[in-house]
């Protein structure tokens, strides 16, 4: 019932235009991520078709396209490598079964309903880590599209090999490379909407390799299999068990991020509002399916859902028809890609890598903010040169911190003690400044504004420092919403510093959530329930009061 629901704002003609459209863009982007990644053509064609068509089914976005992106492709070659590397015979095995446990992660932060969480980090993180993705990627293209092989080491190890890779230049090869990115990156804008500048070059350059070179004389992908694909059973290895816990975690976690930031630019476009959640599930088992066939792990694509938008799609049926035309690509037509040379799919990665790369705010960063420039720079290099764990819990480590440092400083300021009616840092009525008046300077009024963490305690213990001074304290929480543990404690000290100097203690507390909270804390306990107020004014005439009677003696015992 659900899964019909999804198809009720279908557009026939949108959709189906939609589908065409996303697959006509989509294949020349499969096919250079497949060989990008190690696994071949096949599996970026299957991982299109897999993780577009069960995307679309189960996801929580009508019209999100999904398939293997620019930054899952990347983390992808490096855990393959990395397993065949040092498990030739398995490696493979044990790449996909990583992939399935992506998927498995993404379905259960789904069914948590942690999704509205995943996207929770600072600006300059997401920009430096996607930047540092992109990086790697052309750098990991740089031999393939000069007509080498890409050596093993990852971005450290094609750099040193950079030697090397110019002492076996090829120069046709890179020919053919540099036409394809000249044609990517100088096709006309108007004729874009009509036809994708990626299908224009793959179609263009191949057939300029086969009228003007030899087969033998250029690296080629050769024919694709016909059929469906193998199904891979998972294997784990018990000595590279956390090392596959760790990438999965890591090609699970980049997934959400790049799908859920995609759903937010498609939401802005249909005006409609994705469920965070099912996206995930439905992703997760897209993933878990892809990784079951050998094929490529993918999230959400911001071009193709942009274009699938654009062109008229209305609901998941311009998914489907994509992957089932991509499907009948491979099924029936997989001999067209035999004569494509290696150095075009090179120079088609290349561009999504420097797409991928956020201009935007690298231009502008200086000029925005220092600390979030040196923030993005960061983690872009530890992306890079580290490691992507590291780089996005480093960066939001800072971050994190600098935010605090900013909040307390602003927090601070809403922690306000006066015991002189002519001091305007608290909001008090006429009538409520006459009785602080009267008191003559023996009333401390301290005034809580805002949500109190934890970095405000120290303002809240040096402003309570000379409470020996007064007679009676009035501590207004009237404008905080909540406080946490470390203010608790914080107040808690404050009341009994001032019990113990003999000073009367008088609280407002009129929010609910507030007082239940200092209940937990046992705070209210501290002070006699006659001293509890509803109001400042009431509470300064119980003090002056007070004060007029009995000036000496404590009504807090």
């Amino acid at each position: 019932m659900q899964l019909t629901h999804r198809f009720s704002d279908m557009s026939l003609k949108g959709d189906l235009f939609g589908g065409v459209t996303t697959a006509i863009i989509s294949l020349p982007l499969a096919l250079a991520f497949g060989v990008a990644s190690g696994a071949g053509a096949e599996a970026g064609l299957w991982g299109a078709i897999m993780v577009g068509l069960f995307a679309s089914l189960f996801g929580g976005s009508s019209t999100l396209i999904s398939e293997p992106t620019g930054p899952m492709t990347v983390i992808m070659t490096a855990v393959l490598t990395s397993m065949m590397a040092k498990y030739p015979e398995t490696g493979l095995a044990m790449t996909f079964t990583v992939v399935m446990m992506a998927g498995a992660f993404q379905m259960l932060l789904g069914t948590l309903r942690l999704g509205k969480y995943v996207t929770l980090m600072p600006y300059s993180v997401v920009s430096g880590f996607m930047s540092g993705i992109g990086v790697i990627l052309i750098i990991l293209q740089f031999a393939p599209l000069l007509g080498q092989a890409a050596p093993a080491g990852g971005v450290i190890g094609t750099l040193q090999a950079v030697p090397d890779i110019f002492a076996q230049l090829d120069i046709a090869e890179l020919f053919l490379g540099l036409l394809t990115l000249a044609i990517l990156f100088f096709f006309p804008k108007r004729y874009q909407k009509y036809v994708p500048p990626q299908l224009v070059a793959l179609v263009a350059v191949t057939l300029l390799s086969v009228v003007f070179f030899d087969s033998d004389s250029i690296r080629r992908i050769g024919e694709i299999p016909a059929g469906l694909p193998t199904l891979v059973m998972p294997y784990i290895n018990a000595d590279m068990l956390t090392t596959m816990v760790i990438d999965a975690l890591v090609l699970g976690t980049l997934g959400c991020i790049d799908t859920l930031l995609t759903a937010v630019i498609g939401d802005s476009l249909t005006r409609k509002e994705h469920d965070s959640d099912k996206e995930l599930r439905g992703q997760g088992l897209a993933n878990l399916v892809a990784g079951l066939f050998g094929a490529l792990p993918g999230a959400g694509a911001t071009m193709g859902t942009v274009t699938n938008i654009q062109v008229g799609a209305r609901s998941p049926l311009s998914g489907v028809v994509r992957a089932m035309v991509l499907a009948l690509v491979v099924l029936v037509a997989g001999g067209l890609t035999e004569p494509i040379p290696m150095a075009v799919l090179a120079g088609i990665a290349v561009f999504v890598g420097f797409n991928i790369l956020d201009w935007s705010f690298i231009q502008r960063a200086h000029k925005v903010s220092l600390q979030g420039m040196a923030i993005m720079y960061g983690v872009m290099l530890l992306t890079v040169f580290v490691d992507l764990i590291v780089a996005v819990g480093l960066g939001v480590f800072i971050s994190n911190i600098i935010i605090i440092e900013r909040l307390s400083r602003e927090q601070a300021r809403q922690v306000k003690a006066i015991s002189d009616a002519d001091e305007d840092d608290v909001p008090l009525t006429a009538n409520e400044r006459r009785l602080l008046e009267q008191a003559n300077g023996k009333i401390l009024f301290f005034y809580l504004s805002g949500p109190m963490i934890f970095s405000v305690s120290k303002a809240i213990s040096r402003q309570h420092s000379s409470i020996a001074d007064y007679e009676a304290m009035i501590l207004d929480l009237t404008d905080v919403p909540m406080i946490d543990v470390t203010v608790g404690l914080a107040l808690e000290n404050a009341i009994k510093d001032a019990l113990d100097a003999n000073c009367r203690v008088y609280l407002l507390c009129p929010n609910e959530q507030t007082q239940q909270q200092l209940d937990k804390f046992h705070i209210i306990d501290l002070v006699p329930h006659s001293n509890i107020y509803p109001s400042r004014e009431l509470a300064l005439s119980a003090a002056s009061r007070a004060l007029a009677t009995s000036p000496l003696t404590q009504d807090n015992e």
